[in-house]
């Protein structure tokens, strides 16, 4: 099954969708003209803008969710496997899949909020709806929700479980068959409670641990501080192959690093979208440019806290293509959540082990809550037309069994499936987001034209010639209607 499985990433992960992600990004900060950059105080405004409604959720918590499906076992065994195979230079590449990849977040984050609808009496929206609402390819947006559902209920979970049983075992000695069973339990009590439940769980985790992970790695990094510019300068220089040591992988760092970036970004992956679609707010662009922001924190901040962590303490290894050692830090650890628990071990004794294990733990658990969330949003969308409710607890029942089989099976099987998950989405969503730009362009214009009357922006479909933004169009919802009364009782719009 491994040999199979390489052989798919080896096609999937060929250099055509490295180069896409990069290009895409490049394309997308130039239409925007680098939103990402001229409204990064607006992203942090936002990110404590509006309430949650009976229908959605707030931009926080819609911001938490998304971080639950960022930031989780790739921020930090993927980082140490973006090392050990792509050297030190991967860690520049994945800043900039994390820069550029801004921009496509918004871009896809824009577009779920545009085209999504309210199933059940719950905002839902994703790839798969605007694939059929704004291009008019039902068939691609079917092909699209089935494999999210595939790659979000059985591929994808595994690698974070793995990782969680790894880790648990290192630190504390718990066998990974325990885990996989206390994994499973308290999957099946988040996921059976719906979208309130998952919200509101990952609202109170996912900012304490991914601000107390931040946090011990800077006590690390001021700890050796001396050693910072020396460790900056061999990112640099092997991201370009400058660095004699690692020169002969330039290659390598690049593609691990676009790799791994966009496994723990995830911008243009089209999983961002389907939490931010659940979000109440009166104008698309807000939550397209919190989601922009999301992919800062996920990369900039807890990624680069793990790099900095393995770097500054040299406990990283690195080897080439054909197998040999360039660098070797720590003998005998294997890639993965190992070498950041010894690299903490190293400076904290009876405590760095245990305290990467239970940020891992959080980390990846919330990151399969989100895994769920997405693809029951695909399942609400397949089932639209006629409800099928026995598909919902089929889903429920398959995450928790893949769960369970990707905690006590090998890494290296459990990577290289989620990576699968990861690229086959990855490829029909930038096909998607870059048919169907123009409205999430047309959104941010609207939304910045509003600002700058000092208005609070609020989005009217039809008269920016937006067809097929049927939830918007017409029927606005409450919070929407808030803002109407809040200037009159006059559609925001006609005062632009």
């Amino acid at each position: 099954m491994q040999a199979a499985v390489d052989f798919l990433n080896g096609w999937i992960w060929s250099k055509g969708l490295i180069f896409l992600c990069l290009g895409v990004g490049l394309f997308f900060s130039i239409r925007t003209r680098f939103a990402q950059v001229r409204h990064f105080g607006e992203m942090i405004r936002l990110m404590f803008d509006g309430k949650s409604s009976d229908s959605g959720v707030s931009s926080f918590q819609a911001l938490a969710m998304t971080l639950a499906g960022r930031v989780g076992t790739g921020n930090i065994a993927g980082v140490a496997t973006a090392i050990t195979f792509g050297g030190p230079g991967a860690v520049f590449w994945m800043w900039m899949v994390a820069f550029l990849g801004a921009s496509s977040a918004f871009v896809e984050s824009t577009l779920g909020q545009i085209y999504k609808e309210k199933i059940n009496g719950e905002y839902r929206g994703g790839p798969a709806f605007y694939i059929e609402k704004g291009l008019g390819m039902k068939s691609f947006a079917i092909v699209f929700a089935i494999a999210t559902i595939f790659a979000c209920g059985v591929l994808l979970p595994g690698t974070q479980s793995n990782s969680i049983g790894a880790g648990l075992e290192k630190a504390l000695g718990i066998d990974p068959n325990v885990t996989a069973a206390i994994l499973a339990l308290m999957l099946g009590f988040i996921i059976f409670g719906g979208v309130k439940r998952i919200a509101s769980f990952a609202e109170v985790v996912v900012p304490f641990m991914a601000l107390a992970y931040i946090i011990v790695a800077c006590v690390i990094v001021a700890l050796n501080v001396h050693q910072l510019p020396d460790v900056l300068a061999l990112i640099f220089k092997s991201a370009f192959g400058f660095d004699a040591g690692f020169g002969a992988i330039l290659g390598m760092a690049i593609q691990w690093g676009v790799k791994r970036g966009v496994y723990s970004n995830e911008a243009g992956q089209g999983t961002g979208p389907h939490a931010s679609s659940a979000a109440a707010v009166s104008h698309p662009a807000k939550q397209g440019l919190v989601q922009a922001f999301s992919v800062y924190i996920d990369t900039l901040f807890v990624c680069s806290a793990t790099a900095f962590m393995l770097l500054i303490t040299g406990q990283y290894n690195v080897q080439g293509p054909d197998g040999n050692a360039l660098h070797t830090g720590i003998a005998g650890v294997a890639a993965g959540p190992g070498y950041v628990q010894t690299a903490m071990e190293n400076i904290m004794p009876g405590f760095g082990s245990i305290f990467v294990a239970v940020a891992l733990f959080f980390f990846a658990f919330t990151t399969i809550i989100a895994y769920y969330y997405i693809a029951e949003t695909n399942i609400a969308y397949l089932s639209r037309k006629v409800n099928r409710p026995w598909l919902t607890l089929v889903l429920k029942i398959a995450i928790m069994a893949t769960v369970v089989y990707g905690t006590v099976k090998t890494a290296d099987l459990a990577w290289g499936l989620g990576d699968i998950g990861v690229g086959m989405m990855a490829w029909m969503n930038i096909a998607a987001i870059i048919l169907l730009q123009k409205p999430a362009f047309i959104a941010l214009r609207d939304y910045e034209a509003q600002k700058a009357q000092g208005l609070d922006p609020v989005f009217h479909p039809e008269k920016l010639g937006i067809k097929g933004a049927d939830y918007w169009t017409g029927h606005q919802s409450e919070d929407n209607l808030e803002e109407e009364r809040k200037h009159g009782g006059q559609p925001v719009y006609d005062k632009v």
